[in-house]
């Protein structure tokens, strides 16, 4: 039987109506069922498109011109979004994109974990999805002379000419980049040149505390010593005194990892603050912190919710991190125990817990699916155990070692739903029910969701 080719042909152009929309935020139009992805185009729209790639099962498209336009289609607040691609869907409506989130978590669920008729539930999200973000990390170039900084371009190490702003970064952040950058220029500070493995100046971190209006500013170099730095932090600490804390990271290596092995504290603290809720949390340069604070309590208070802690409960936490979820646990439960594979974030953790005189949680180094076991032999027998994994999800000798514990509830905080709903499919398989799935807005105007998932003992 010949094989049947494709019904369209690299660079023809052709009429398409969009009928539904990928994880990726592509829009999908089918030509005799032959599906063509193309970006910034929603369900309902029609449009002329460009075939720039077949592939021999789909292939992909540009929009070249709209022909009929969604309700749900708004103009980009950001200059440069086409080009820059951290955000993928500023040109659909909120609503839309809640709604688009919601149908993505059920349809995972479905394919992947095999997992139907569980409540998905609407995602929660921002009264205001706009400059969210506390922390920014811009790399430096130089152009015509003189130091620019601005993020990358879509799949290339070109900083975008004329990025001012970022819609989705604290206001805050912005204007210190925009300072740091003014200020080294003035001074003659050098950008790091890839091409040739010279210059000092790579990228400009800076971490805001939203609630607390502490900021650090983390200038990271190629080279130990930083030209002129006396001026550089005398300039930038007595203009803004919301500045708290300014560190050098030194990174010596070619790489495209941002941060090296080497930090210093060049004026100030090692650590500003915040809060989410009642909880105070020391940030230090290289903490993992969330970015969202508004809506990692949204998430956690969920999680809290899920867990369902009366005061006599044993909670284990898995990949704690700095202690975020687990102090939240430990208001409400008997005794929590963390576990995070990173000694620093686990000195993080034990610090917030001294910040906010919390004595009923102990923290520990290692890996989770080698601790529960061992923990399960000394007779430990949690009633609740949290997971929040990375994007990897969990590793399957975790899940194994959660399912011989046998707790009563284990709740699931993600933030991929592919590997959510594969590791739900496994603790199904393992004697346990998932109850309801909770998605989250932790990052409006970008396709990623974060969710929350109860799981109890069938």
């Amino acid at each position: 039987m010949a094989k049947q080719k494709p019904p369209v042909k690299k660079n023809e152009t052709v009429e398409l109506t969009f009928e539904d929309i990928t994880h990726d935020g592509d829009g999908v139009g089918k030509i005799n069922g032959y599906p063509l992805f193309v970006p910034y185009v929603l369900p309902g729209e029609t449009g002329k498109v460009k075939v720039v790639k077949v592939n021999k099962n789909y292939g992909f498209g540009k929009l070249m011109k709209l022909t009929n336009e969604s309700p749900d289609r708004v103009d980009p607040p950001c200059d440069v979004f086409v080009q820059c691609g951290g955000c993928q869907l500023q040109h659909m409506s909120y609503d839309m994109q809640l709604e688009m989130k919601q149908k993505q978590v059920k349809n995972t669920l479905r394919k992947i974990g095999h997992i139907e008729d569980v409540p998905v539930h609407p995602v929660l999200g921002m009264t205001d999805p706009w400059r969210y973000r506390n922390k920014v990390q811009i790399p430096v170039g130089e152009r015509d002379g003189e130091l620019i900084t601005g993020f990358y371009q879509k799949r290339s190490h070109t900083i975008i000419d004329g990025m001012d702003t970022c819609v989705v970064q604290d206001e805050v952040n912005d204007r210190m980049v925009e300072a740091v950058r003014r200020i080294a220029d003035q001074l003659g500070i050098s950008a790091y040149r890839e091409q040739n493995d010279r210059g000092v100046l790579r990228h400009i971190m800076v971490r805001t505390g939203q609630q607390t209006n502490e900021t650090m500013i983390v200038l990271i170099t190629r080279t130990e010593k930083l030209p002129h730095q006396e001026q550089l932090i005398q300039q930038l600490t007595e203009t803004y005194p919301q500045v708290k804390s300014i560190i050098q990271n030194v990174n010596k290596r070619k790489t495209n990892v941002i941060l090296g092995d080497k930090t210093k504290v060049l004026w100030g603290n090692e650590y500003i603050y915040d809060t989410i809720g009642d909880i105070k949390f020391a940030i230090s340069a290289q903490s993992f912190y969330q970015i969202n604070p508004p809506q990692t309590k949204v998430l956690y208070d969920k999680a809290l919710e899920y867990a369902n802690l009366s005061g006599s409960e044993t909670v284990v936490d898995a990949y704690c991190g700095i202690g975020t979820i687990s102090l939240f646990l430990a208001q409400q439960a008997k005794k929590v125990y963390g576990i995070e594979i990173v000694p620093e974030a686990i000195s993080d953790a034990k610090e917030n817990a001294k910040l906010n005189n919390i004595n009923n949680v102990e923290f520990y180094v290692g890996e989770a699916e080698k601790i529960l076991p061992w923990w399960t032999g000394q007779g430990l027998r949690p009633d609740v155990i949290v997971v929040d994994p990375p994007r990897k999800g969990c590793d399957e000798e975790l899940l194994q070692a959660m399912i011989t514990m046998q707790p009563k509830r284990i709740v699931y905080v993600s933030c991929n739903p592919a590997t959510l709903a594969r590791d739900l499919r496994i603790l199904s398989d393992g004697g346990y029910e998932t109850k309801q799935v909770q998605p989250v807005d932790m990052f409006p105007q970008t396709t990623h969701v974060e969710c929350v998932a109860l799981l109890t003992l069938d």
